[in-house]
């Protein structure tokens, strides 16, 4: 009967002691599967916050590749200073992109896709920048962003980078959150390939036509009325002369600004002075040279010319005056 006793203990405490094994290993499994279940969401949390930043400029990347390639494929219609004006605007969207995509950094996500959307966009931006002024080059625009020149042609890496995240952006298809990314495009870079710059370059609204001229001629003292071409002043011993010179192209322009007096009745002293400057686009500046030494009763010949390019329409380059001034006490 002890036995029987004893072995009915036994066999309590045995049971006992595999259900609290089996209660454990519950507890246990629970836990793993809260545990599970809670990285998954912050996965999903993840996946979702980047696909959204992620696809935003993805789709700011397309939208400048469709305004870029429209104005490649019909920006021959338009001036040069807005056809400019619009290279200037989508030159300076690329730097927003290089920002926004350093920020997608972390955390890492699955097969590092993240990584590998910065990377390309950084690719892309300096390829951007680099076809960018290459269009200004060949058209002789004035451009003050400077890129160097790239040893893969920028539109073979567009074309590459595009090809590349294409593939890369199913990455988080099967992950959680099951976030799809879009695809970039590169239709300016396939242009490009296929058509160059021709067009644009053979555009006549776009042709650099270099054009300048005498603005205007600022005297002091004021001239006293006489005839065309006659520069009539009082019995000074000095003048002063301004002289207004306007570029009248879309590109920068050096200029020279020739004054020459020759006396012509003894009287008076010889002069000539050159000045030089380079006029930004569509831009004037005053050239104000030396006094001119000056005698009563002298007649003189005075020429002002501007060197650099062609007299634009309808416009001089080169003023001739007949100097004279009055005899001393005759004013």
């Amino acid at each position: 009967m002890a036995r029987t006793r004893a072995q009915r203990r036994r066999r309590t405490l045995l049971i006992s002691i595999a259900l609290v094994v089996t209660l454990v290993v519950l507890v246990f499994a629970r836990d793993v599967s809260r545990s599970g279940h809670g990285a998954s969401t912050g996965r999903r949390s993840e996946n979702r916050s980047f696909g959204a930043l992620a696809n935003a400029l993805l789709t700011s990347e397309n939208l400048f590749d469709g305004r870029l390639n429209r104005l490649l494929a019909h920006g021959g219609s338009l001036r040069r200073t807005v056809f400019a004006a619009r290279l200037d605007q989508l030159d300076q969207q690329l730097s927003t992109w290089s920002v926004a995509a350093d920020e997608l950094r972390r955390p890492v996500l699955a097969h590092d896709v993240n990584g590998t959307l910065v990377t390309l966009t950084h690719e892309r931006v300096a390829a951007y920048a680099a076809l960018l002024s290459e269009v200004a080059r060949t058209l002789s625009l004035p451009w003050a962003h400077g890129s160097a020149a790239p040893a893969v042609s920028p539109a073979t890496t567009l074309i590459s980078t595009s090809r590349g995240w294409n593939h890369a952006r199913y990455a988080l298809d099967k992950e959680p959150g099951a976030v799809q990314l879009v695809a970039t495009s590169a239709r300016s870079a396939q242009y490009v390939s296929k058509d160059g710059l021709s067009v644009l370059n053979q555009s006549p609204s776009l042709h650099l036509v270099r054009a300048i001229s005498i603005a205007a001629v600022r005297v002091v003292p004021a001239p006293l009325p006489a005839a065309s071409g006659v520069m009539l002043l009082p019995p000074v011993t000095s003048v002063q002369l301004g002289v207004s010179v306007l570029n009248a192209s879309y590109d920068d322009q050096p200029v020279t600004l020739t004054i020459r007096v020759t006396p012509l009745n003894g009287r008076g002293t010889p002069f000539v002075q050159r000045m030089t400057t380079t006029l930004g686009p569509d831009a004037a500046f005053a050239f104000v040279p030396h006094a001119l030494q000056t005698a009563a009763n002298e007649r003189a010949r005075l020429v002002i010319s501007v060197s650099g390019a062609r007299a634009a329409v309808n416009t001089v380059s080169t003023e001739v005056y007949r100097l004279e001034l009055s005899p001393s006490g005759n004013t």
